[in-house]
């Protein structure tokens, strides 16, 4: 008999994005990129909402101590997301005509079991 193994920190957070990408395409959304990398940092998720290109932090926390998952946002993660997407978009000329968002989802719970899933749409601009 097999036992289920309790999800690693990274299958928990591979796992939230995908139920994030599920619940912005249910919504109308189009995910035109999951887990874009660079120099600068890494956006988790870039959608097509209407006429608007919402770059989306995904956040999983099993509780919601210190803030949960929305709370890990920082003002430094936020500047770190930034960063990338200003990165990200000089080598995508295709998305720089769009109006930018910032998006937070947070994924209370664990992701395989009990969880709620909490959209910020506009959660933080970039100055």
């Amino acid at each position: 008999m097999r036992v289920a193994q309790p999800l690693t920190r990274i299958s928990a957070g591979a796992l939230a994005e995908q139920l994030a990408a599920e619940h912005l395409k249910a919504r109308g959304l189009s995910v035109l990129a999951r887990n874009l990398r660079c120099r600068a940092g890494e956006i988790d998720l870039i959608c097509l909402d209407a006429q608007i290109l919402a770059i989306v932090e995904v956040r999983q926390r099993r509780r919601v101590d210190f803030g949960g998952a929305l709370g890990s946002v920082t003002w430094r993660k936020q500047r770190k997301i930034i960063r990338a997407a200003r990165y990200i978009l000089r080598f995508r000329p295709q998305w720089r005509a769009y109006p930018i968002r910032f998006d937070v989802i947070a994924v209370q719970g664990t992701p395989d079991g009990a969880h709620d899933i909490l959209w910020i749409k506009d959660a933080f601009r970039a100055t």
